[in-house]
């Protein structure tokens, strides 16, 4: 058959998505199923929302430029729809519409790809994975410091130790910006402070006096926002500038007494900058850094909120919560050479060197497997030069070589393919004891 080039189609993908090739999936994919037995140990549970939802639930209450970056169209039915562009909206409406279905508090995990139309550049793409996990249903102590452990205990369970866990409460904030009379200025406030580290305190001095109209109260700010030394003397200093103790003071006592019991406190530092511009935030928020490269900004965040569905329902549901970047995760991970990269999934490759050995081969495979090894049969009999090259390709660390005597015998010889070290005449569950034994 004669193809026109003309009729072909260049194989290409839309600007701001991404093919992932084997060894990047794998990565991505490892670290997803460690997060997961992790969220899973702590009582999570997974749910899952669809990717497409109604326009009107997705945007009833967004600002102009969450608009700009949904992927909004008409579908063939005339509905007006929209891809999620993060997971807690979705969350939000999956809340109410389920609540008598649900127990409380809920603790759900949700790992998914979400859509953003914003404009691609270096490390942001329209297409990717957001990492959420939130127990709704509760306000305790208990479950921010459940948060607050599992991002702890997530984070080390893929090899990320050297981190700071940055916390501050709003409630604490709004005392004090009701205090200096700047209340109805909040919101400016809240985003104009959550821009320190990367604008700079000067900067954020000028448009603090620019917000509030006085240099006094910019400056106090920023005195509120720079803390102290340790834990206890930031929350004595924060406790002072909002008019003295109350419940949200006392729940960080509360959280700090929990992390010290559990032997996590050294991790976690009470930040007041960390304010999470997001307006729906009214406990605790957080983020977290990796003390090696602070650069690429925070990994994993997230905090308390009094209303999770209050846009869908008319009972008040308090909940907490946290997501993370794995993308960013992934990419500063990259950066400091913390990956193990891998091509395959597979421990050895058993080599087709006789075309009559064929069903030899495929019990030998069976048996290896039995015992924990993954393997897989070469299918054609080709040159062997051929079939070592597709395995060091394939990043596979051992070749199983058979010959006539071996299969009617029952027995295999391993070769390392780093090496080139070959041990002969094994029977399968010795062969699999050399591999098992080289991880």
């Amino acid at each position: 058959m004669i193809i026109c080039m003309d009729t072909l189609i260049q194989p290409r993908i839309l600007k701001g998505f991404r093919d992932f090739l084997p060894e990047a999936e794998i990565t991505r994919t490892a670290l997803i199923e460690k997060l997961t037995e992790t969220f899973r140990s702590f009582g999570f549970v997974p749910i899952d929302t669809p990717v497409l939802e109604y326009s009107e639930i997705l945007l009833r209450k967004s600002n102009g430029e969450t608009e700009k970056q949904v992927f909004r169209f008409e579908d063939n039915g005339g509905r007006d729809v929209a891809l999620r562009f993060d997971l807690t909206v979705p969350f939000a409406r999956f809340t109410a519409e389920h609540k008598d279905e649900l127990y409380f508090p809920f603790k759900r995990y949700h790992i998914a790809k979400v859509w953003r139309g914003e404009k691609p550049q270096a490390g942001r793409y329209r297409e990717f994975i957001q990492c959420d996990f939130d127990s709704v249903g509760s306000d305790s102590a208990a479950s921010d410091f459940d948060i607050l452990f599992l991002m702890k205990a997530a984070l080390s369970n893929i090899g990320v130790d050297d981190i700071t866990i940055r916390l501050s409460h709003r409630g604490i904030f709004n005392r004090f910006l009701t205090r200096i009379g700047m209340t109805e200025k909040g919101e400016d406030i809240l985003r104009t402070v959550d821009k320190i580290a990367k604008i700079g305190k000067d900067e954020v001095q000028a448009q603090l006096t620019e917000i509030t109209g006085s240099t006094e109260k910019a400056s106090d700010i920023l005195c509120y926002t720079a803390g102290a030394d340790s834990f206890t003397e930031t929350l004595a200093l924060m406790e002072h500038m909002a008019g003295g103790p109350a419940a949200d003071s006392e729940r960080l006592r509360e959280i700090q007494s929990m992390m010290e019991a559990a032997g996590i406190a050294e991790t976690f530092v009470l930040d007041p900058s960390i304010t999470r511009g997001l307006d729906y935030y009214t406990g605790i928020v957080y983020e977290t850094f990796l003390n090696e490269l602070p650069s690429i900004g925070s990994v994993c965040s997230g905090g308390r909120y009094d209303n999770l569905a209050g846009l869908y329902m008319k009972d008040k549901i308090s909940g907490v919560g946290s997501s993370i970047g794995l993308d960013r995760l992934i990419a500063g991970l990259e950066q400091l050479g913390k990956t193990n990269t891998r091509k395959s999934y597979l421990d050895a490759e058993i080599f087709c060197t006789d075309a009559a050995l064929s069903a030899a081969y495929q019990k030998a495979a069976a048996q290896l497997r039995t015992h924990g090894i993954a393997c897989e049969v070469f299918p054609d009999a080709k040159k062997i030069g051929q079939q070592y090259a597709y395995a060091e390709k394939k990043g596979v660390p051992f070749a199983i070589l058979m010959n006539q005597s071996d299969a009617k015998n029952g027995t295999m010889s391993v070769k390392s393919m780093a090496t080139r070290q070959q041990f002969d005449n094994l029977t399968a569950e010795q062969a699999a004891a050399i591999i098992r034994d080289s991880k």
